[in-house]
């Protein structure tokens, strides 16, 4: 699926769950990859969650867009534009200007 802002998403797991919408805080694990493979930060290497209130520019644009309407339990693939994720600065030196990102989310829990 692409959205109108160039986001795409494809659900490997439903999800049985609450609903992520806007304003909820969300905790999900997630692993980031470039578009050649490389991995450049996981919370599952951490083992530590990461939770953010979703639609409030917590996080890049893409995640906002992304997580929300998965369900608990629910795994999602976002492959995010650079205009939705760092553009044209980047980030950390990890991550290269202009960058497409690729996600895999695991949504955990909404309160």
């Amino acid at each position: 699926m692409t959205t109108p802002s160039g986001l795409q998403y494809t659900d490997s797991a439903e999800g049985d769950g609450d609903t992520a919408e806007a304003g909820n805080k969300v905790s999900v694990h997630y692993t980031g990859w470039l578009t050649d493979g490389t991995k450049f930060d996981s919370s599952l290497d951490r083992n530590q969650p990461f939770a953010f209130n979703l639609g409030a520019g917590q996080v890049i644009a893409g995640w906002d867009e992304g997580v929300c309407g998965m369900k608990v339990g629910g795994k999602r693939k976002l492959t995010i534009p650079s205009d939705l994720g760092y553009g044209a600065a980047g980030a950390g030196g990890v991550i290269p200007p202009d960058a497409t990102l690729v996600f895999e989310v695991e949504l955990l829990e909404v309160s």
